[in-house]
């Protein structure tokens, strides 16, 4: 599988809670309430860039942006927070990125997916989000034992999807593999 170890020196002070991978970048959410910004080198070796220490609960997802110059992340505290990954200082003006391209959309809170959430459930009941390769649908899965896609951006009240049971419980994560694989 040609897996190497990154580091085994975390800076996190609980259990690590989501790991991204980007431009010779590694974010990592924990349960201490922080993002972690390492550099990795082509040997596998990291050096700590920054720390982003804004969110008030224990992060659920996080995304690089295209550039690989912002992170946004989703919190158990339902707050989506930015920052620059130069070095993890807050971006507070959520509006300055409204055009900005993410290379992956895992956040399940956020503007292209915020129409994502069944009538009636609270904001634990989708557990996860994933923006197709060609940025053409989202898929979720969450805690109806549902996984579903539906157009990206999910923006229009209402929207439609189509769903496919095959859990009896909880379904804690959807990735597409490729081709429209998920």
């Amino acid at each position: 599988w040609g897996v190497t170890q990154l580091t085994s020196e975390m800076q996190s002070a609980e259990w690590v809670s989501d790991v991204k991978l980007h431009k010779g970048m590694m974010g990592v959410g924990s349960h201490d309430n922080k993002v972690y910004l390492y550099d990795v080198s082509g040997d596998g070796t990291s050096r700590l860039r920054g720390k982003c220490v804004k969110h008030n609960s224990y992060i659920t997802h996080l995304d690089f942006s295209s550039d690989g110059k912002f992170i946004q992340s989703n919190c158990g505290g339902y707050e989506l927070l930015f920052y620059s990954t130069k070095d993890g200082k807050q971006i507070t003006s959520a509006s300055s990125l409204r055009d900005t391209s993410w290379a992956t959309q895992t956040c399940t809170l956020g503007w292209p997916v915020q129409e994502i959430f069944p009538p009636g459930c609270d904001g634990t009941d989708v557990n996860a989000a994933c923006c197709s390769k060609d940025g053409k649908y989202v898929y979720t899965s969450d805690d109806f034992g549902k996984l579903k896609v539906f157009n990206y951006p999910c923006v229009t009240k209402g929207a439609q999807c189509v769903e496919g049971r095959g859990h009896s419980s909880h379904v804690t994560c959807v990735r597409e593999l490729g081709q429209g694989r998920v």
